[in-house]
């Protein structure tokens, strides 16, 4: 039973839903769903340009398309969805995040290979893609929220972590 369940055992499902979305990790899984939403729809639509208009194959297409993506969906996640600010860490965000790309880029750039070979199709290379990249998704969050964009003592201004001597 969760705090929610004790505190506010008369709210239906859907309030609690809503009550848990609004905790600091409830509200992170809403921003990092809605910058998935995002990055989705670049990939696919970069993938479905560079498979139908430019007449790359579905594994070429899915690497550019995942490069392509990649991209804001970093941005959003460690400016909106984490709050992180100051400078990136190369080591603790940066090289772990593309790691994770890159494991991401390997699962759909296998399913849309498949996928292309078995059936040659828009749709069957779109729908592969994001089939791997969605098995991927909540354990991506889950390294997002406990190891990649965790805020840590030392990156914050001293007013705000207790080095100053004053109490915060």
């Amino acid at each position: 039973m969760t705090d929610l369940d004790t505190d506010f055992p008369r709210l239906g499902w859907t309030a609690r839903l809503r009550a848990r979305a609004l905790t600091g990790d409830g509200l992170r899984l809403v921003k990092y769903t809605l910058v998935s939403v995002v990055s989705v729809a670049v990939t696919q639509v970069v993938l479905l340009f560079c498979y139908v208009l430019v007449g790359w194959s579905g594994s070429t297409s899915n690497i550019a398309a995942v490069l392509v993506g990649a991209i804001p969906s970093y941005v959003l996640n460690r400016y909106w969805a984490w709050q992180k600010r100051g400078r990136n860490h190369l080591l603790k965000e940066v090289v772990p995040y593309w790691a994770l790309a890159f494991l991401g880029l390997v699962a759909s750039t296998v399913a849309v290979d498949v996928a292309d070979d078995r059936w040659g199709t828009a749709l069957a290379v779109n729908a592969a893609s994001l089939f791997a990249f969605g098995a991927l998704w909540l354990g991506k969050f889950v390294i997002f929220n406990k190891v990649l964009f965790v805020h840590h003592p030392e990156d914050l201004p001293p007013a705000l972590d207790g080095r100053t001597g004053v109490p915060t």
